[in-house]
C-alpha cells in the first residue's frame, strides 16, 4: 500500500466496517487498521473504552533531537437519519468519482488517506522524528474517546505539529471555535393545572430566562479570524402533563467560542445575567482551536496545499469543532492543522459522499507533509 489510489480502496474498507455512533463498536475497524500499520512496522496500541470500542496508536520512528508529527481522525459515525439512502451506506460505492457511504466525508476518507499516507513512508521513518497516528472512537458524541485517551497519560508523548483530517476539502485550516453546551435549569412547585395558584411555574422562570438569553451579549473583543462567539438555544423541555404545574424546564445551550474568550468567563457571565433562578450544568467543554498562521509550519503547509489548490491558501477556520480542542493540551499545545479530502457540506448528510480525487490528492499531500516534517 502507497499509491494514493489504495486510498480510496481503504476507505471503502473501512466504510464497510458499521460504527454508527451509538453504541459505536469501533475496534473492529480499529484492529483492521491496526493490523495494516503493524505489518509495516508500526508499534500498535489499543486504548479500550467499553465494550467493542477502542482508540487505536501507531507509532514509527522517534528521536530525541524533534518532536514526532501526529495526525488523527475519529472512526465512529453519526447515524443514518429518517430520510432513506439511495445508495448503500456501508459498500463504500463509487460513482463519477464519487465514494458514497456514512463516514465517507466525515471521516473514514481522512483516516484513510494518512494511513495510506504512513504505510508509504514507513519503510523511510526508523531514525527520523517518527510520525504518530491517533485514531480515535467516540468523537461524534462530544470527543469521548479523545477524552478518556488523555487520562491516561502514558499513551500520548509530546508532538512538534498536529493534523486533524477531519472534511475541509483538502483547505488546510488553522483552527475552530471551541464549543460549551449547557442545561440552564429552573425549578418550581408542581400542582394540580386546575389550582396552579398552589405550585409554582418553571416554565414561567425559564420564559423569562428565554428573554434575558435572546438579548444575551458577549463581553469580550471579537478574535480578528474567528470574529464574536455564538450562542443558540437549542432545546426547550418542561412539564410532564398538561394537567400539572411543571417543576422542572431545561433548556439546552450551544455556545461555540472564539480564542478571546474563556468558558469559565461566560458561564459567570449568564450566571450573572439569569439570575439565581436558573442553574446551569456543563454538558461538553472544549475549547477552541488556533495556530497563527506565520508560524514555520503552518506555512510549509501552506506551501504543499498551494499547487493541488492552484492559489496560496488564506488564513481559514472551520466552523465545527473537533478531537485537536482535546487532544492539543495533551499533546504539549502543538501547532494545528485542519486538513482533509471530506466535503464539509456532507457531514451527516443522506447519501453522504467524497470525491475519489481529494482523497488521491490528500493523501499525496500527506505524504510530503510527513517527508518535510521528518527528512524521511
Amino acid at each position: 500500500m502507497g499509491h494514493p489510489a489504495e486510498a480510496v480502496r481503504l476507505t471503502q474498507e473501512l466504510l464497510r466496517f458499521n460504527t454508527i455512533n451509538p453504541p459505536g463498536a469501533e475496534e473492529p475497524c480499529a484492529r483492521h487498521i491496526g493490523g495494516l500499520l503493524e505489518a509495516a512496522g508500526y508499534r500498535v496500541r489499543y486504548h479500550g473504552i467499553g465494550t467493542g470500542r477502542a482508540n487505536l496508536i501507531a507509532t514509527i520512528g522517534g528521536s530525541d533531537a524533534k518532536k514526532p508529527i501526529v495526525f488523527t481522525g475519529h472512526i465512529d459515525i453519526v447515524p443514518l437519519g429518517a430520510a432513506p439512502w439511495t445508495r448503500d451506506p456501508f459498500a463504500g460505492e463509487t460513482d463519477a468519482g464519487r465514494m458514497y457511504g456514512r463516514g465517507s466525508s466525515d471521516m473514514k476518507s481522512g483516516v484513510g488517506a494518512f494511513v495510506t499516507a504512513a504505510i508509504a513512508l514507513a519503510p523511510h521513518l526508523a531514525r527520523t522524528p517518527g510520525v504518530a497516528l491517533v485514531i480515535t472512537a467516540g468523537e461524534e458524541t462530544g470527543c469521548q474517546g479523545a477524552f478518556e485517551l488523555v487520562r491516561d497519560k502514558a499513551l500520548l508523548e509530546a508532538a512538534g505539529a498536529m493534523v486533524v483530517a477531519e472534511p475541509s476539502g483538502n483547505y488546510p485550516f488553522i483552527g475552530h471555535k471551541g464549543a460549551l453546551w449547557l442545561h440552564a435549569k429552573t425549578h418550581g412547585v408542581t400542582a394540580h393545572g386546575s389550582m396552579p395558584e398552589k405550585g409554582v411555574n418553571a416554565v414561567f422562570k425559564a420564559a423569562k430566562a428565554v428573554n434575558v438569553l435572546e438579548q444575551f451579549r458577549f463581553d469580550n473583543a471579537p478574535h480578528p479570524m474567528m470574529g464574536q462567539g455564538t450562542l443558540n438555544l437549542g432545546t426547550m423541555h418542561g412539564g410532564l402533563n398538561i394537567n400539572s404545574v411543571p417543576d422542572e424546564a431545561v433548556m439546552g445551550l450551544d455556545i461555540r467560542t472564539v480564542p478571546t474568550q474563556t468558558h469559565a468567563h461566560i458561564r459567570d457571565q449568564l450566571a450573572h445575567a439569569l439570575g439565581p433562578e436558573v442553574e446551569l450544568h456543563t454538558l461538553l467543554d472544549v475549547q477552541s482551536v488556533y495556530t497563527d498562521p506565520q508560524h514555520e509550519w503552518v506555512q510549509s503547509v501552506f506551501d504543499v496545499m498551494q499547487p493541488h489548490l492552484g492559489a496560496r491558501p488564506e488564513p481559514r477556520a472551520a466552523t465545527y469543532f473537533t478531537d485537536a480542542a482535546v487532544l492539543k493540551p495533551a499533546l504539549g499545545e502543538p501547532p494545528t492543522i485542519i486538513l482533509g479530502p471530506g466535503e464539509a457540506q456532507m457531514a451527516h448528510q443522506t447519501d453522504e459522499y467524497c470525491r475519489t480525487d481529494r482523497v488521491e490528492q490528500c493523501t499525496d499531500a500527506f505524504i510530503e507533509i510527513m517527508r518535510r516534517w521528518t527528512g524521511a
